[in-house]
C-alpha cells in the first residue's frame, strides 16, 4: 500500500538505519514497510515530536504503542511473505497492525479495550487498510471462527503461551508472543510440530500485561 510524502518520511528513514538495521533488523520488506509506515499518526498529537524515539508511547488506558525496533524485530520473526493470514493480540494503537496489514494479505485483530479498538479501527480505515478486521474481546481466548491460523502476533506479556492460541495455531504454524512475569519477559518464537509445542528464546522484552482468562487478571 503506498503512501503519500510527509515530513516524518526522514524520521522513518533513520529509524530503520538506526534503531532496526544496526540490531540485525534486515529483512528487506519489512524494512521497507517500516519506512512507510506514519507512527506519529497512531499517537497522541502532543506525542508526535517523539513518535520515532527509541522507545514505547503512552497511548491511553495504562497500555503503550511499542519502539519501532520492536514492532520491526517480531514482524521479522513471522516471516511474513504477503500472503498469510494474521491473528494479532493486541491491537493498541493499531501501529503493529499497520505493518502486518502491508506484510500479509489479512490481517484479524482483537482489541479488549472498546475506546483503543474503535479509535484503532477508524484510524486504519482512513489509512486505506482495508485487509484489517478489528473486534473487541479477550485476546487470550483467540478468535475460534478465524480458526486455525498460521500466524499469531501477541503483543502483551503472559506468564505461559494461553492454550487456547496454540489449539488455534495451525500445524506448522508459528506464534511470536512475550513470555515471562508481570515486569520482564522472554519474547519467544512458538511452533506447533506434530502437534507439539517447540519454543525459541529471542531476547528479554518488556510488554504491557496480558490480561484475560490464560494470563493476568484484569
Amino acid at each position: 500500500m503506498g503512501r503519500t510524502r510527509d515530513a516524518y518520511e526522514s524520521a522513518r528513514a533513520r529509524v530503520v538505519e538506526e534503531q532496526l538495521v544496526r540490531r540485525e533488523v534486515t529483512e528487506e520488506r519489512v524494512l521497507a514497510v517500516m519506512r512507510r509506515v506514519p507512527r506519529h499518526l497512531f499517537v497522541e498529537e502532543a506525542l508526535r515530536n517523539r513518535a520515532y524515539g527509541d522507545h514505547p508511547l503512552p497511548i491511553g488506558e495504562e497500555q503503550t504503542i511499542s519502539q519501532p525496533y520492536i514492532v520491526g524485530f517480531m514482524s521479522q520473526l513471522l516471516e511474513l511473505t504477503g500472503q498469510e493470514k494474521v491473528l494479532e493480540v493486541g491491537t493498541g494503537s493499531g501501529y503493529q497492525t499497520a505493518v502486518l496489514a502491508e506484510l500479509a494479505r489479512r490481517v484479524c485483530s482483537i482489541e479488549r479495550l472498546p475506546r483503543l479498538a474503535e479509535r484503532a479501527r477508524a484510524l486504519l480505515e482512513k489509512l486505506g487498510y482495508d485487509n484489517v478486521w478489528v473486534r473487541v474481546g479477550s485476546g487470550t481466548l483467540g478468535w475460534p471462527d478465524e480458526a486455525p491460523v498460521h500466524w499469531i502476533l501477541v503483543t502483551a506479556g503472559g506468564p505461559s503461551v494461553p492454550p487456547p492460541l496454540f489449539q488455534q495455531l495451525a500445524e506448522g504454524g508459528r506464534m511470536v508472543v512475550p513470555v515471562g512475569d508481570a515486569v520482564n519477559q522472554v519474547l519467544t518464537v512458538v511452533e506447533k510440530v506434530h502437534g507439539e509445542m517447540k519454543t525459541r528464546p529471542c531476547g528479554e522484552c518488556k510488554f504491557v500485561k496480558l490480561v484475560g482468562k490464560y494470563a493476568w487478571e484484569a
